[in-house]
């Protein structure tokens, strides 16, 4: 991936750095695989506002993604290389022999014109989807399944992938991008490669108009609220809010929150942090 830093012709071009999306090859997605996205603005069924900073925003359409990647052993062909407004990774139009075209995650170096196919005797290639027991230990990986058939679900956002490092009867052992080892079941599929668009989070907005474009309205802190609104507001002058938490009162820095006793507790052998290893 390019980036492309702007002159500061305007003050919002100052700071800006885009995507130079030299590897999209068309703007126009393929009309079978679109469908209408409506927007909520944070409204429920009543109106009534439930997730805050939420409104406007550019029309987008959802492009229906093949996380499965369930027609196996057919070639199919990679006809371009695209951009989707609901996810930070890039996306391929591929197309099978029978005239079939389907949305995949775009992984890096994947480029028109070459072939990828699904199945559990294909080769371990850029593009490539297979079983994890067919992979050979190291390579990186992305949508990956974490139970047999149901589609991709594991490092598919800009940039990220897991590494293969084990297997273990059943079991695959992978490094996840977070560094935590997690064992998942070895006939699950994964796509091998690493996801596309790798400098997306070097990317920087230049004004905040171009967040409300993505629909994404202004932010107010928890320390300029009144202590009605925010058990960080009120206080003389500008207090600190002491320890910062949610409008709640839940802790942002220290508290777990992950469900203790959770059933897949068990398939993690290492926190990302180096802890709580399983016995």
């Amino acid at each position: 991936m390019a980036l492309k830093k702007f002159k500061p012709v305007t003050a919002g071009t100052r700071w800006r750095i885009g995507n130079a999306y030299t590897e999209v090859t068309t703007n126009v997605p393929e009309k079978s695989l679109v469908e209408t996205k409506k927007r909520t603005g944070g409204r429920n069924s009543s109106g009534h506002m439930t997730m805050r900073y939420i409104g406007g925003g550019h029309k987008k359409k959802y492009r229906i993604i093949d996380f499965k990647r369930n027609k196996k052993n057919e070639e199919a062909i990679v006809r371009t290389i695209e951009y989707d407004p609901n996810r930070t990774s890039f996306i391929a139009l591929v197309e099978y022999a029978d005239g079939e075209k389907k949305y995949i995650i775009a992984p890096q170096s994947l480029n028109v014109d070459m072939k990828v196919i699904s199945g559990d005797n294909v080769a371990p290639e850029i593009g490539n989807s297979l079983m994890l027991k067919n992979i050979p230990l190291g390579t990186m990986v992305h949508n990956i399944e974490m139970q047999p058939g149901q589609g991709g679900k594991i490092a598919r956002s800009a940039g990220s992938s897991a590494q293969l490092t084990n297997k273990e009867g059943n079991y695959a052992v992978l490094k996840m991008p977070s560094g935590e080892l997690r064992k998942v079941l070895i006939n699950c599929y994964a796509t091998v490669g690493v996801v596309g668009n790798s400098d997306h989070s070097l990317q920087s907005m230049g004004k905040a108009g171009r967040n409300r474009w993505r629909g994404i309205r202004p932010r107010n802190r928890g320390v300029a609220m009144n202590p009605v609104d925010h058990p960080m507001g009120g206080g003389e002058g500008k207090a600190s809010g002491g320890q910062p938490r949610s409008r709640n009162g839940q802790y942002s820095r220290g508290l777990k929150t992950r469900t203790t006793g959770k059933g897949s507790d068990k398939q993690i052998i290492q926190r990302k942090d180096g802890s709580k290893l399983s016995k």
